[in-house]
């Protein structure tokens, strides 16, 4: 009867130890995804700073090109101002299209993807 007891401890002590190994993964996963996610969000906010700064320039060049073609300044910066009310106008239109959905995809993709690495091997 003692050893069915003994037994029965060592069984709940490499129970309690692969739960406990259980969360530990489940926290390390939980953590590199997180990282992951944070990585790309932050590379994003990098490049999006940079095509900011890129499209400002750009917009100052055309502004003034269009300024020597009309003979005004404040034309030209009139049109670029056009230009990019019209364009936000067609990205708040669209904007569960073009930006919501891509997005969740993305960090869906980004959250699942070592998951399905796992399961293909």
């Amino acid at each position: 009867m003692e050893k069915t007891f003994a037994r029965a401890e060592e069984l709940a002590g490499h129970i309690k130890e692969y739960v406990d190994n259980r969360i530990a993964y489940a926290k390390f996963t939980g953590a590199e995804k997180t990282s992951k996610v944070a990585a790309n969000i932050l590379a994003a906010v990098i490049i999006s700073a940079v095509f900011v700064i890129v499209l400002l320039f750009a917009s100052f060049a055309l502004a003034f090109v269009f300024s020597k073609i009309t003979g005004e300044f404040y034309w030209g910066f009139l049109i670029v101002s056009g230009f990019y009310l019209l364009a936000g106008i067609v990205v708040w239109v669209l904007k569960e299209k073009i930006l919501r959905i891509p997005i969740m995809n993305a960090i869906l993709e980004q959250l699942f993807k070592d998951d399905e690495d796992e399961e293909e091997d």
